[in-house]
């Protein structure tokens, strides 16, 4: 589920326990005709996280996601999870673009 707050999409992922995570939607990355979300995790600093929630906090790690979005029946935005060969895929497109940023 996708919102917006002044210019940021806001992204709230739900895991399998019901626990809502929210994430700010940092860039998109095309990879042929699909699109992919590069996902920043919004955190409070007095949020208290599950251990072993998995979203780096433990390591000081940024939590970041990528997510495949798809059009809903309504035509809204869903995001879920791609499979190993898109989130490849993904990898390699962000790389490009970074590399394409640097020498320009």
């Amino acid at each position: 589920m996708a919102q917006e707050n002044n210019d940021d999409i806001i992204v709230i992922m739900t895991d399998d326990e019901g626990n809502e995570f929210y994430y700010r939607e940092e860039m998109i990355i095309p990879v042929g005709v699909e699109k992919f979300a590069l996902l920043v995790g919004i955190h409070d600093e007095h949020d208290e996280h599950p251990e072993g929630c998995g979203c780096g906090c433990e390591e000081g790690d940024e939590d970041v996601l990528i997510a495949k979005i798809v059009p809903d029946e309504n035509g809204e935005d869903t995001y879920i999870e791609p499979t190993d060969e898109e989130f490849e895929a993904v990898q390699k497109a962000y790389d490009a673009l970074v590399e394409e940023d640097e020498q320009e």
